[in-house]
């Protein structure tokens, strides 16, 4: 295993990431001192686990992050990355590459990462335990160490060679364990503790037991005595109550006929409404009809008077194309006439080329005879022209010479010409280099410009992250709050769910008939009424107390699954209940009229009530002749209005009994069952909001954060645009010295051409002045050949004379000719003209086709409207009849509805009558419940005594029944059981089960205390093993290193002789280890009064010699050779060459020898102030480079 790399971003002056590779040899890093070699050190430290921020040269961790520099901002976070080769799986990890990662932001949070997957601290410490790595290993070296080991007490030396002896695991797991020793003795003292403190409580729990036993043995017989006395009072009130029971039935019958015949007026009288309803509905059909037919006789107006403005519209068409049709026959007569003049002038043009062809041919005649005339005058002139060539030859010979000059001065000028051309070139060259020189130095300034801009971006992203930092960290703290809050409504909400699931509030029997239905033996149990209801919040108060105990009863299917759950109830002793078969209960409404006009008047109860469908019967059965009004004022009223002839309820609970009675109080609002209901359905919905709420908060946290990350690398883009531009920066300043060079040698070239053209100038001025001397020369010969000429010239003359002749008869030719294309011309013109005006007459009569056939469309047009208009006539004549036919129906609907209504009205004056005779039998009937009720009054009490006082019921009582001669006897009998159970005090009755509670707790910590002094003597039993196991490793290997530091340090010191000495070898984990050393030459002294170079070397000494018993993968040196002198670095740096083979070393210096003995050199510079920059030169290929060899 070796360390391959490191890389650092934002890690103290290293703001950039920063990627340092490291091979398996000797790695030197040098620099000036502050340029940062050492935070390199630091960040291998602090990646592998260093806790402390004093051994990180800091005073608090924060300042491991990047604190900025004047042209730099701060940084918000520092990452280093160890990755290490460990195809030999030297670490725990399986993997061939350990990456090892720690990140820290300013917030104080820490993340550390094995391979890109997040870790523990611990896992980390772990992972390097033992390989003397990490916090408490020997892989870093530093000045610091080096002092510290020599300085430190002879007890404190110990964690080096702990972790160089391999020992450090088992001292982790021997602390371990002693911790884990210490908790079971603190657990075996509690225990102790808790054992003595019942052993006190048990004898007198025991007394109390006793004394509650004999109490709940009298309880028992005073409980079969009283029940006895209660079961034989209830027989004789059970008999009274039937006899009242079958009066009041026989008149509820009575009075039941009379309800369904006044429900058979209602309906009837309702019937009648809807009957009236039907007529009203045809009566407004019929008149819509009306209507709509009085609508479309308007509408077939507004459309026939359309159809007649489009044949007004029609006709005046048709007038207007027969005037243009007429207008159209005289232009067509004035183009023929046209036509005709073009083709008279055609003819006239054809006559005058015929009379120029003719005067042609004659004028060519003439002109051949006087070409044959002229060749008489020849002869004579060629002699002339003899002389006259050997006068041009001695002109010639002059001119050549003359030619000459020229050429001469002629070149001269191409050469001026061309440097003139070169010197405007070069301006031009010169002005290309000035532009180009200006052109760089403006992309520099916008270069610096992007620079600053890019340094103002980074200044702006961080702002930004700032901000969105803000709103995520708000963003988290409100999904906090929310979660909070919804984990209170969620609990609430729990509460609500158990109560209703446990039937909270529901008497036993309901519970019990619930939770067996719940279990299937039951079936058809629809469940309490409460449970099959729902209501306002503002109403659930009236609507509880209009039920009353009918909340509780259980809604069955029909009549045996009633029988059923009551045989249940009979078999268990679960109490009495009421059931609701749906297949008998029938519903029941007022039939009051008028109510909705009373003051305070809210609703029927039954109305304002909710429920399925199936459950409205029962609903209407309980609620449907009760009245919910707004006070008790209002109820009053409503009762004295309607004689008492139904329960009127307030909404605060107070109740308007029939019959006039009153009943109210206080009422606690928030303890009924329905409130519960309600309620619970609330914190449902607020549950589910929240939830929703908190979903939308939790994606809303997941976009801050995906924009922290953008933002992340938005400043990351910009960085590293920022490095673009000062790259930039750096280019263009080296091609704007380029262009100087550039310019500066473009103006010594336009120099050199200019002393050229002065030279060339006065060689000009040569050339021009022997040119003259023989101008003067060829004047001479000029005349000469000039009076030969003339002679020729008189010859020439004759010649000219016939030239002259020929040349008027060519002229006249000339102009015949142009007069015949002349006349071409205009011909081509006039035959163009004709064809124009042809198609011009072709249009006209093709326009006259298509207007009379557009005439004849209108027209046919025309003929189709007056069609649709007769039409539509027919259409309004036919509406008129059905408008008439639909009056005559209208009248006939009114006079039905009429009749519909009068029958309505007699019904409900029937109805009247039937309910004044039911409100004289319902009191009849009030007077016979008011009996029923008192008999079954008394019978209650005697239930609810059985109920309170033991939980029985009258079918679960013959069973606890005691033995009386009568109910007098039964009463003495129970005053004397209440006397002995009166001088028993009052006995804790829990001292019974507390007793065993105790009883059996203290044997349960008994036998607990004997476990935890079995695990202690374990315990006991591994520290043991664990110490002689250590004992054993650390006495070998400390031996080993004893054997190695006194060979290494006589090696280093060319002599000498040190030892390692435990100062307590009979205890060698916990004595102090002594260093002795006597350099060569020189007496036994101790460490203290060696110098600092001894002092060093001593301690690189003890390090190698560590290093050779157990060898750590790499090893970091931090500047340890800083005290010794030139010779003993060199055997420094030669001992670091042996070790090199089987550890990895990473050097921090300054001496040049050490520098010299590596075999990478990396070079830490500060160009720019608190940055840090790496400069990487291999020492080996440098060598092979120069061909140096060793």
């Amino acid at each position: 295993m070796y360390l391959k790399s490191l890389e650092l971003q934002g890690f103290k002056s290293f703001p950039d990431k920063t990627l340092i590779r490291f091979g398996d040899d000797i790695t030197a890093i040098v620099g000036p001192n502050g340029s940062g070699k050492s935070n390199i050190s630091d960040a291998i430290l602090w990646v592998m686990g260093e806790q402390s921020s004093k051994t990180l040269r800091g005073a608090k961790m924060e300042d491991v992050i990047f604190g900025g520099t004047q042209k730099r901002t701060a940084v918000g976070f520092a990452e280093a990355t160890l990755t290490l080769d460990n195809s030999d799986r030297a670490l725990a990890y399986d993997a061939d590459e350990v990456m090892v990662t720690r990140r820290y932001y300013r917030s104080g949070d820490s993340e550390y990462y094995i391979n890109k997957q997040s870790a523990r601290l611990r896992d980390i410490n772990e992972m390097f335990m033992d390989t003397g790595l990490g916090r408490e290993g020997y892989s870093n070296i530093g000045q610091g160490r080096i002092d510290e080991i020599l300085s430190l007490k002879s007890g404190d030396r110990r964690e080096i060679f702990e972790e160089a002896a391999g020992i450090s695991k088992y001292r982790h797991r021997k602390e371990e364990t002693e911790r884990q020793l210490e908790r079971t003795e603190d657990n075996l003292l509690r225990i102790g503790d808790k054992v003595s403190e019942l052993e006190l409580q048990l004898e007198p729990l025991k007394q109390q037991s006793e004394k509650a036993k004999k109490y709940l043995e009298l309880k028992d017989e005073l409980k079969g005595v009283e029940v006895a006395v209660w079961l034989d009072t209830l027989d004789r009130l059970s008999a009274a109550a039937k006899k009242a029971e079958e009066d009041y039935a026989s008149a509820s019958f009575v009075l039941q006929q009379a309800h369904d015949d006044l429900d058979a007026l209602y309906r009837q009288a309702d019937q009648l409404g809807e009957a009236l309803r039907t007529r009203d509905g045809e009566l407004e059909t019929v008149r819509l009809k009306v209507n709509m037919l009085s609508a479309t006789h308007q509408q077939l107006d507004g459309q026939m008077a359309v159809l007649r403005g489009n044949v007004e519209n029609n006709n005046a068409n048709i007038s207007r194309i027969e005037e243009e049709l007429k207008g159209q026959e005289d232009r067509s007569g004035g183009i023929v006439s046209q036509i005709d003049q073009t083709k008279a002038r055609i003819e006239e043009i054809e006559a005058s080329l015929a009379g120029k062809r003719r005067e042609l041919d004659e004028l060519q005649h003439k002109l051949t005879a006087m070409t044959a005339s002229a060749q008489g005058l020849t002869k004579q002139f060629l002699e002339l022209r003899g002389k006259e060539s050997s006068l041009a030859a001695d002109v010639a010979g002059r001119q050549a010479d003359v030619r000459g000059l020229e050429e001469s001065m002629a070149q001269t000028k191409e050469r001026l010409e061309q440097l003139n051309a070169d010197l405007s070139a070069g301006a031009a060259r010169q002005q290309e280099a000035q532009t180009n020189l200006d052109g760089c130095r403006r992309e520099l300034k916008k270069a610096q410009e992007e620079v600053t801009a890019a340094n103002n971006t980074i200044a702006g992203y961080t702002l930004r992250q700032n901000t969105r930092v803000k709103r995520r960290d708000e963003l988290q703290e409100k999904i906090r709050d929310m979660t909070s809050r919804r984990d209170s409504v969620t609990a609430k909400a729990r509460v609500f769910r158990a109560m209703e699931r446990d039937f909270e509030s529901y008497n036993k029997a309901v519970r019990m008939v619930m939770q067996e239905a719940q279990r299937g033996a039951l079936r058809n149990i629809h469940g309490p009424v409460s449970r099959l209801i729902r209501t306002e919040d503002s109403y659930t108060v009236a609507i509880e107390i209009a039920l009353g105990a009918a909340m509780q009863q259980i809604v069955v299917g029909t009549e045996q699954d009633g029988k059923a759950a009551i045989g249940y109830l009979k078999r268990t002793g679960g109490g009495r209940a009421t059931f609701l078969p749906m297949s008998n209960i029938q519903g029941r409404s007022l039939q009051e009229t008028g109510l909705e006009n009373c003051r305070g008047f809210v609703g029927v109860a039954s109305n304002l009530t909710a429920c399925e469908e199936t459950y409205r019967g029962i609903v209407e059965n309980l609620l449907g002749r009760t009245v919910i009004v707004s006070d008790m004022d209002a109820a009053i009223a409503m009762s004295q209005k309607y004689r008492g002839r139904f329960k009127i309820v307030t909404l605060d609970g107070q109740v308007m009994n029939p019959g006039g009675s009153m009943t109210g109080g206080s009422v606690n609002k928030e303890a009924g069952i329905l409130s519960r209901a309600n309620e619970l359905e609330k914190l449902t919905a607020q549950e589910k909001k929240l939830e929703q709420e908190l979903l939308v908060a939790q994606a809303d946290l997941q976009e801050a954060q995906r924009q922290c990350d953008q933002v992340e690398f938005q400043m990351k883009a910009a960085q590293d645009q920022l490095r673009g531009a000062e790259d930039q920066v750096l280019r263009l300043q080296g091609q704007e010295k380029q262009f100087e060079i550039l310019l500066n040698a473009i103006v010594e070239a336009e120099t050199s051409a200019r002393r050229e053209r002065d030279a060339l100038n006065a060689r000009q001025t040569s050339d021009r002045e022997r040119y003259a001397a023989q101008q003067a020369k060829i004047q001479v010969y000029t005349q000469q050949l000039a009076e030969t000429r003339q002679t020729l010239a008189q010859l020439e003359g004759s010649q000219t004379e016939a030239a002259e002749a020929n040349a008027a008869i060519t002229g006249q030719m000339t102009e015949l000719k142009t007069a015949e294309a002349a006349l071409e011309a205009e011909r081509g013109t006039a035959l163009t003209h004709i064809a124009d005006l042809q198609n011009l007459r072709a249009a006209m009569e093709g326009d006259r086709e298509k207007k009379e056939a557009l005439a004849d469309a209108i027209r046919e047009d025309t003929h189709r409207l007056e069609g649709e208009i007769a039409q539509l006539k027919i259409k309004q004549e036919e509406n008129d009849a059905e408008s008439d036919r639909m009056n005559a129906l209208m009248q006939k609907t009114l006079e039905d509805r009429a009749e519909a209504e009068a029958s309505k009205t007699r019904a409900e004056r029937d109805a009247q009558e039937k309910n004044k005779d039911i409100l004289n039998m319902e009191r009849a009937c009030a007077l016979l419940e008011q009996k029923k009720v008192t008999s079954s009054m008394e019978e209650k009490q005697i239930v609810d005594k059985l109920w309170d006082s033991y939980g029985l019921t009258p079918g679960t009582a013959p069973e606890h029944r005691g033995q009386i001669e009568n109910v007098t006897a039964g009463n003495r009998r129970a005053a004397e059981l209440k006397r002995k159970i009166a001088a028993l005090g009052t006995p804790n009755l829990g001292a019974i089960e507390e007793y065993a509670r105790v009883n059996e707790r203290y044997t349960y910590l008994a036998s607990q205390r004997d476990d935890v002094l079995t695990s202690k003597r374990e315990l006991e039993s591994v520290i043991r093993d664990i110490t002689k196991e250590m004992t054993t490793i650390f006495v070998s290997e400390f031996g080993k290193i004893d054997h190695y530091f006194g060979q290494t340090f006589e090696e280093m010191f060319g002599g000498g002789k040190g030892q390692l000495v435990l100062e307590d070898p009979e205890n060698p984990l916990t004595c102090g280890i002594e260093i002795r050393v006597q350099p060569p030459g020189k007496q036994v002294k101790t460490i203290t009064l060696l110098s600092g170079g001894e002092k060093a070397f001593v301690a690189t000494a003890l390090y190698f010699a560590i290093l050779k018993v157990r060898p750590t993968p790499f090893c970091l040196l931090d500047e340890i050779d800083a005290a010794l002198d030139d010779r003993n670095v060199e055997r420094f740096a030669s001992y670091l060459h042996n070790l090199a083979k089987k550890t990895q070393f990473i050097v921090i210096t300054h001496r040049r020898g050490t520098m010299e003995a590596s075999d990478v050199l990396y070079g830490v510079t500060m160009q720019e102030q608190g940055v840090s920059k790496l400069l990487r030169l291999d020492l080996n290929q440098m060598e092979e480079y120069l061909g140096i060899v060793e």
